[in-house]
């Protein structure tokens, strides 16, 4: 079974993949997968960093809906 995905372990997923890209290293049959794949990760980034930016707005008191 595959571990949980976590803000670090995604991140550092993506700069993978990025260096592959840039080094050429990705066929071009992988290329849609991994953009693909890259895709999915920055999702999960962008909803790790919001919620975290949330729940510190709630403990900080500035929790107000906007």
């Amino acid at each position: 079974m595959s571990k949980k995905l976590t803000y670090n372990s995604a991140l550092e997923e993506l700069e993978n993949i990025i260096q592959e890209i840039e080094d050429e290293e990705i066929s071009i049959d992988d290329l849609s997968l991994k953009v693909n794949r890259a895709s999915i990760l920055l999702k999960f980034c962008k909803e790790k960093l919001r919620s975290t930016e949330e729940d510190i707005n709630a403990i900080l008191g500035d929790g107000v809906a906007e």
